[in-house]
């Protein structure tokens, strides 16, 4: 029996870490988890988890340090874009920005020509501006650069915006946004191919959570006259379950539905005569 375990670095703390931590945890994988602990190993499968500071995950993914790393899209972008991505994560969505002073009346991104931006992400500033043809004096910045411009030391900053209350708080608007993130499941070149294996399991495991996250069951009742357009709205994953009623000429279908999508059809699935509709969540969904 191998003794080979995926080691997996996520975020030290804050919400990318919970997030990550849940996304285990609803993959079926039980982690000991100790606050403070660089790492802990899960009881029911060959997985090592590896708490490490976001910045540093890029360096020892290209290490092979660590085998992959559930880590903010931007990060990668910044420092380790040779890095093979997975999966998509659907979580800690953000914006990755330029903002400048409220009083600055901005026309547009020709105004930051010859400009000080302040930011933690210069290599994504740098390529935008260059696409742009602009050139900007940039002071790299670990930590808040949103009080920047209130002392001075920049006419605008570069960073990630969620909800932009911070922005707000510090007398900013955000002007440019450069490029959308959310958490991504990265890979490591070095990975062997006994972990590989390891890591496919995971991500099966994973698409399943994330397929049962954005998807709903549905049942509903039906007149028979219109089940062809009903079964038209709701195609399921292969086609819906009709099922006979008790009543004479009516029938029961049972589908799945991405979420997104249900309250575009519920007026059509009334308009077609559809009664009794429910709407339930999915634990998993293997596909």
């Amino acid at each position: 029996m191998s003794t080979e375990k995926l080691r997996i670095a996520i975020q030290k703390s804050g919400r990318l870490n919970e997030d990550s931590l849940k996304i285990l945890k609803d993959a079926g994988v039980s982690i000991d988890n100790g606050k403070e602990q660089l790492k802990a190993s899960a009881r029911n499968f060959p997985l090592e988890v590896m708490y490490l500071r976001n910045g540093d995950i890029p360096q020892y993914l290209r290490d092979g340090v660590v085998d992959a790393a559930i880590i903010g899209e931007n990060v990668l972008i910044e420092k380790g874009k040779d890095i093979v991505r997975g999966e998509k994560l659907g979580f800690s969505k953000c914006r990755v920005s330029l903002a400048v002073p409220k009083s600055m009346k901005y026309k547009g991104i020709q105004d930051l020509d010859g400009k000080k931006i302040a930011t933690s992400y210069p290599n994504t500033v740098n390529e935008f501006l260059k696409e742009k043809g602009i050139t900007a004096d940039l002071h790299i910045i670990n930590g808040s650069v949103e009080i920047a411009p209130n002392i001075g030391l920049a006419d605008g900053i570069c960073d990630i915006v969620s909800s932009g209350s911070t922005l707000f708080k510090n007398n900013l608007k955000e002007v440019e946004v450069m490029l959308k993130s959310e958490a991504v499941l990265a890979i490591s070149p070095e990975i062997s191919e006994e972990r590989k294996a390891i890591l496919e399991k995971l991500q099966f495991r994973i698409k399943s959570v994330l397929n049962a996250r954005t998807s709903k069951y549905i049942l509903l009742n039906a007149p028979n006259e219109n089940l062809g357009n009903i079964i038209k709205l709701l195609p399921g994953m292969r086609s819906p379950t009709v099922l006979p009623l008790a009543e004479e000429g009516w029938s029961s279908i049972h589908t799945v539905i991405n979420e997104e999508r249900f309250w575009e059809v519920i007026d059509e699935l009334k308009n077609n005569g559809a009664e009794g509709i429910l709407v339930a969540p999915i634990e998993k969904m293997v596909l």
